[in-house]
């Protein structure tokens, strides 16, 4: 696939976080954080169960075959939703998302860098310490 398509898809990807981030903070101020979470779920769990069906009739015959942490994927999720209808009607959706993806680059660095988890090794250059530099300079000056 080309890096444009793969591109594309990535800035889809952020523009739904972003939007699903602002309607769970909607929810939560008016619902509460556990039922934005569980309608947030629920309706994307109701969803992908559908697709899964349709598309490839439910096939999960493999799932034996994968590392036991992966399972926690579901709950590292519901942390992840609750997080984001927590901090963005509290911090904004600037500040709420410059703290939580830099924390993604500086440890999405250091799982490349050793290969945590089963990850193929892209090794920390200076060039991407730079730009981590940056990054944390422009956290300071995004959340003041």
């Amino acid at each position: 696939m080309s890096i444009g398509f793969l591109s594309l898809v990535a800035v889809l990807g952020g523009a739904a976080i972003v939007l699903q981030s602002q309607f769970m903070g909607v929810m939560d101020k008016q619902l509460g954080t556990l039922e934005s979470v569980f309608i947030t779920y629920a309706g994307g769990g109701a969803l992908v169960a559908l697709l899964m069906l349709l598309v490839r009739g439910g096939n999960l015959r493999a799932w034996q075959t994968l590392p036991w942490y992966v399972y926690t994927s579901g709950a590292l999720g519901l942390l992840i939703v609750s997080v984001i209808s927590y901090i963005v009607p509290r911090l904004g959706l600037a500040t709420a998302f410059t703290l939580m993806v830099a924390t993604q680059f500086t440890l999405g660095a250091m799982v490349d860098q050793f290969g945590f988890l089963g990850a193929e090794i892209h090794p920390i250059t200076p060039l991407k310490l730079v730009g981590l530099g940056l990054l944390f300079s422009g956290i300071v000056l995004i959340i003041r």
